[in-house]
């Protein structure tokens, strides 16, 4: 009976071994990304990512899904995708590059490092979890319209909530997209300021305005909404 039981311990006791090695490979990782971090920026990106030569954009969405997980600013590489693919290819390769990192962080979470997660969300996991629980994918449509959760522990964070995976893709995919064509716009701006190109201030105001769309037109949304509740 002894021997018995020994023998179903073993694998969750490996289980859990494996889970904790996850998650100090993990937050070792990160702090190590974090300490680089000053020496992450827009031109570095761009620098790295030309010297791949053809095999450029899947460097660099390979370089932003590992950022994601890594806790490095998203921001940093979808300006340097418009600088280097263009307002409509960087767009592109951003906006798949980030749901796909934002997806290997939800999963992560969910299914082998929710104990780390749920140490360092504190009160912004519990009020992400009581948001997914009263809106569903919703919640999560809004949080990626409206940037007032960081964007990489936000990922994390959403593994632990009552969502299915397919809800959260969907919604992260089409909401990411405004911020995402704002910021590569702004990207190819630069680029293009850069060039001494005229029409550079042009790309840069409608960069503006989409980033002003995406900010300002959520939250006036959700007040309506809840003004027609009530």
């Amino acid at each position: 009976m002894a021997s018995e039981n020994s023998s179903r311990s073993t694998p969750a006791v490996g289980r859990l071994a494996a889970r904790v090695a996850f998650g100090l490979a993990l937050t070792l990782a990160i702090a190590l990304a974090i300490f680089f971090r000053g020496q992450i920026d827009v031109a570095a990106v761009e620098d790295w990512v030309r010297a791949a030569g053809f095999w450029a954009p899947a460097v660099y969405m390979l370089a932003y899904v590992l950022a994601t997980l890594l806790f490095v600013p998203g921001a940093l590489f979808t300006l340097a995708a418009g600088a280097l693919f263009g307002p409509l290819w960087g767009s592109v390769y951003a906006l798949v590059a980030g749901t796909v990192g934002a997806t290997l962080a939800f999963l992560i979470a969910r299914y082998f490092a929710a104990n780390w997660v749920a140490r360092r969300g504190g009160g912004l996991l519990r009020r992400l979890i009581e948001g997914v629980e009263e809106e569903g994918w919703r919640f999560v449509a809004f949080v990626r319209l409206v940037p007032l959760f960081p964007f990489n522990l936000l990922n994390y964070a959403l593994g632990l909530a009552r969502i299915p995976l397919r809800d959260y893709v969907a919604a992260s995919l089409v909401c990411m997209a405004p911020a995402t064509l704002s910021y590569a716009y702004l990207g190819y701006a630069g680029r293009q300021a850069l060039a001494g190109q005229k029409s550079a201030i042009e790309n840069g105001l409608l960069a503006l305005a989409l980033l002003a769309v995406a900010v300002f037109v959520p939250p006036i949304a959700l007040k309506l909404r809840r003004r027609k509740k009530t």
